[in-house]
């Protein structure tokens, strides 16, 4: 059930950019349908009402010449009565109301239907029937046709007014406009569907071209992420000419370059890791020689000449300074060619760190805070040389005494971790210095480049502390001196299953690993 969201995000951001299409798609049709529906319902609206109200104006106009016009100047109600029932006789079908402004009584206007009176009819609109123009050549006439669309009793009408001219009776009509509104909201229900349609066609057509775009977009993708993963060999099948198609060949060509030159690199970081390795052993038969007539020379180096004893002393220091060299350089080499293996046992901690200690006479110079019985499943021999490498370097650079402290904790994903951190009282390390205190051959000093050290040994034991799964770290405290933590999983053993024999790693014993990287 968890993956199931992740599932769901994956595929909103693999369709992203097919949302967006179809998003504009359909905003695109929506608008020009919108636009095309509106403008074509005003359009009607506009026709329909104004093709009714002109018939049945013309209409009232000419009945009310006709029946009312007949009428005397001081018609009866019966005869008004007639008259309006007459007239709303017409195939408009309208109702009429008649009434006498020249002094008539008020309850005597004949109605067509007593649903519709005067009363019905709007102030303003009476005002404008009744009033009486002065006649010139540009008005003709005393009085005019008026007509108004209102809303009574919740229906639409059409309300027009008329006085006949020569003292006649006023009339005005009321006729429905539900018809036209009924086929107008048809025709806005009509075209609101063709609105949706025109939206879900849209839509599909939107979909469609989307997955003709993004199909090669994804093809393209999906050959980038192989190619990330390492598989190089990696290519598209090319069909078309199109822009896709034009992108397609640039990336097999990148593919191609990008894999004749890993395998460029790759034969030369080989031929290099062979030559090294190569010369690492051939200097290793000599090495012993020379080895042994120095520790001759340095047993005799009191007997010799005075003059002699200080070139003897520095040929014993250079010959076990190269041999240190050599033996770090086999176990990088290892590292490099990935041979290197875990030799795992049961190991306490305190006992270890204490063996590396007391191995290289330091214990007057070191002080240990580390609980007994602290037990982890690690390589003993790699675990030396990481040690041997924290602790000589704080030693060297940092001054006595250096303190490491020993503790067991919990990683973020719940797992058992061990934690060594070492610390000395020294001025501590350069900030500009700090990201490459584990580089190999890094030099903090360029008018220093040749040390006592080779300068892998913080190196070889980064790496060390790598190949059990671990890390380490290095930063100033804020009361002075470096602090290098190492953080290591108390059960490396899910990482490489134990070996009886040789690992294939370096000969070199816990003494031979110690190798200060940097200088401050």
């Amino acid at each position: 059930m968890s993956a199931f969201p992740g599932r769901v995000m994956e595929a909103l951001r693999l369709t992203s950019l097919r949302m967006r299409l179809v998003v504009v798609f359909a905003l695109v049709a929506l608008i020009a349908a919108t636009a095309a529906s509106g403008i074509a319902y005003w359009l009607n609206r506009d026709a329909v009402l104004t093709r009714t109200q002109d018939a049945a104006l013309d209409d009232f106009h000419e009945s009310l010449g006709d029946h009312a016009g007949s009428l005397a100047k001081r018609p009866t109600c019966d005869a008004l009565r007639g008259a309006a029932d007459a007239m709303a006789t017409t195939t408009q079908r309208y109702e009429v109301v008649l009434t006498d402004p020249q002094g008539g009584s008020p309850a005597c206007d004949a109605v067509s239907d007593p649903d519709f009176t005067l009363a019905d009819v709007p102030r303003e609109l009476r005002a404008a029937v009744n009033e009486k123009r002065p006649v010139d050549a540009s008005n003709p006439a005393p009085y005019h046709l008026y007509w108004q669309r209102i809303t009574l009793r919740g229906e639409p009408y059409l309300v027009a007014g008329a006085t006949v001219i020569g003292g006649g009776p006023t009339g005005y009509m009321f006729k429905s406009l539900a018809p036209e509104r009924d086929d107008l909201n048809s025709l806005a229900w009509s075209l609101g569907i063709a609105t949706a349609l025109a939206l879900i066609g849209s839509a599909l057509l939107a979909q469609a071209a989307a997955t003709t775009v993004l199909r090669p977009v994804q093809r393209l993708g999906d050959a980038a992420r192989r190619l990330g993963e390492g598989k190089l060999d990696t290519r598209l099948q090319v069909s078309g000419t199109d822009e896709l198609a034009e992108l397609s060949r640039t990336f097999n060509g990148a593919a191609e370059a990008l894999e004749k030159r890993v395998a460029e690199l790759s034969a030369r970081e080989e031929s290099s890791r062979r030559f090294v390795a190569d010369m690492s052993h051939e200097l290793r038969t000599p090495l012993t020689a020379i080895t042994a007539v120095t520790e001759v020379l340095e047993d005799e180096v009191d007997s010799l000449d005075p003059m002699i004893a200080p070139a003897v002393r520095l040929v014993v220091g250079e010959t076990r300074r190269l041999n240190d060299l050599v033996e770090n350089l086999m176990e990088v080499t290892r590292f490099d060619a990935g041979t290197a293996k875990l030799v795992l046992d049961d190991v306490d901690v305190a006992d270890q760190v204490t063996a590396c200690i007391d191995a290289r006479a330091w214990l007057d110079a070191v002080e240990l805070d580390a609980d007994r019985g602290i037990m982890a499943r690690l390589d003993p021999r790699r675990l030396d040389v990481i040690l041997a490498n924290l602790i000589g370097n704080a030693l060297k650079h940092g001054g006595s005494p250096v303190r490491v402290s020993v503790r067991t904790g919990k990683t973020a994903t719940g797992e058992d971790e061990l934690t060594i951190r070492v610390a000395d009282r020294g001025p501590g390390v350069p900030e500009e210095v700090l990201p490459h205190v584990f580089d190999r051959f890094y030099k903090a000093s360029a008018s220093r480049p040749r040390s006592e050290g080779s300068g892998l040994g913080l190196s070889i034991a980064l790496e060390n502390a790598h190949i059990h799964g671990g890390e380490i770290t290095a930063e100033n405290a804020p009361e002075g001196g470096a602090v290098f933590t190492l953080r290591l999983p108390r059960g490396a053993s899910r990482l490489a299953p134990d070996r009886d024999g040789d690992d294939g790693g370096t000969d070199v014993d816990a003494d031979t690993g110690t190798d200060e990287e940097s200088e401050r």
